[in-house]
């Protein structure tokens, strides 16, 4: 009995150690806080010495720290703009500008190259900074061409400089197959489209 009694307690007592060894303890409530609590404070302080040893490496913390300073009385980007040059730092980077010119050069024709020009030539095209211009005939194209470093000079004073490289006059003609700058020489159509 005693031997059974014995070994029944110590049977008891090696299972009760046999468990606990096994079994793994899971924190709860606060327990469980604290472990968290723990873990962003060794997070924080990593990070923290990770930031001393990059200021330490960037030259000092007195760079890193500067402060933004009132801009005085030089310009500074952070000033009140015209409306004018807001327009213009929005109208550059997008594209845009070679369209108002081109409108501006059509709209202001007349005003730019005088009357007496306006009378018998406008402007058809606009690319490339080469301006096309249609002349009501032959002889308006020919004194055009004569007068093109003239014409050149006279829209680049009124719409900026290098606005304009080169005028190209145009007369009266015949309606073309040939469309654009580019095109193959050769009969071209005829009235068999076979």
């Amino acid at each position: 009995m005693n031997s059974n009694g014995t070994g029944s307690g110590n049977a008891g007592d090696a299972g009760k150690g046999s468990g606990d060894a096994a079994d793994p303890v899971v924190p709860r409530g606060a327990d469980l806080a604290r472990e968290a609590l723990a873990a962003a404070r060794a997070k924080n302080a990593a990070s923290r010495k990770d930031r001393a040893t990059l200021i330490q490496r960037s030259g000092g913390s007195a760079r890193s720290l500067r402060r933004r300073r009132w801009s005085g009385s030089g310009a500074d980007p952070r000033d009140p703009q015209t409306l004018g040059s807001a327009l213009q730092k929005f109208v550059q980077p997008s594209g845009a500008g070679a369209d108002l010119v081109k409108a501006q050069l059509f709209a202001r024709w007349a005003e730019i190259v005088g009357p007496g020009i306006a009378d018998h030539c406008e402007p058809s095209q606009f690319v490339d900074r080469v301006v096309t211009v249609q002349c009501t005939s032959t002889a308006w194209a020919a004194q055009i061409r004569l007068m093109a470093p003239q014409v050149v000079r006279t829209i680049n004073e009124a719409l900026g400089h290098g606005t304009v490289t080169r005028v190209h006059a145009v007369g009266p003609s015949a309606p073309s197959w040939k469309f654009g700058p580019r095109h193959v020489s050769g009969r071209g159509p005829r009235d068999t489209y076979g």
